[in-house]
């Protein structure tokens, strides 16, 4: 069961896609990673890139997050995403985009949009994340202070910094899978 854990809608269920390849955050990493994030995500605007369900994105909202951007390359998880917006109230501070990630950075950079807290839940054996996270930073779209949330597998060696651009804040480990909070290296 997926559920929020905290704040507006806190105790609500997701909808989860059925039979396809997600793998939603479990409850006692995401109270880790919102643990960490308590106080950035009040008005903040946030990205969550690899939604499947709008779990990560969702908790944001239901905390108190201006707006929030979700993204889902498969169609099937865009729609029950927009459907989880609607049914906790959080349609109208929420959007849906449906397509490749490099796709949903393009048109997200063209239109300007800058965020405070991005989440990146991608499959975890092909670098996606680490990849997604580099660009976030390379095409400044993560606004000063802002933090990139990485879910990555204990099997595997955990994302890493880019010299120059970003700077891993936390490494948390919790079973099978943890996560790495990065920031922009200082300029100091």
């Amino acid at each position: 069961m997926v559920r929020i854990i905290a704040g507006a809608a806190r105790g609500r269920k997701l909808e989860t896609p059925a039979g396809l390849d997600t793998r939603p955050t479990l409850d006692r990493v995401k109270e880790a990673v919102f643990g960490s994030l308590q106080f950035k995500v009040p008005y903040s605007r946030v990205l969550d890139l690899f939604s499947g369900s709008g779990n990560l994105g969702l908790e944001a909202a239901s905390r108190g997050a201006l707006f929030v951007v979700m993204n889902d390359a498969n169609t099937e998880c865009a729609r029950i995403i927009r459907e989880n917006a609607a049914r906790l109230g959080f349609d109208s501070i929420s959007r849906v985009l449906n397509c490749d990630y490099r796709a949903a950075l393009d048109l997200l950079e063209r239109e300007g949009e800058r965020f405070d807290l991005a989440f990146l839940d991608a499959p975890y054996r092909d670098g996606t994340a680490q990849l997604a996270c580099e660009e976030l930073f390379r095409r400044k779209m993560i606004c000063p202070g802002g933090t990139v949330m990485i879910e990555f597998s204990t099997e595997l060696e955990p994302p890493h910094p880019v010299e120059g651009l970003m700077r891993v804040r936390t490494i948390k480990r919790y079973g099978k899978c943890g996560f790495v909070l990065m920031e922009e290296e200082s300029k100091a």
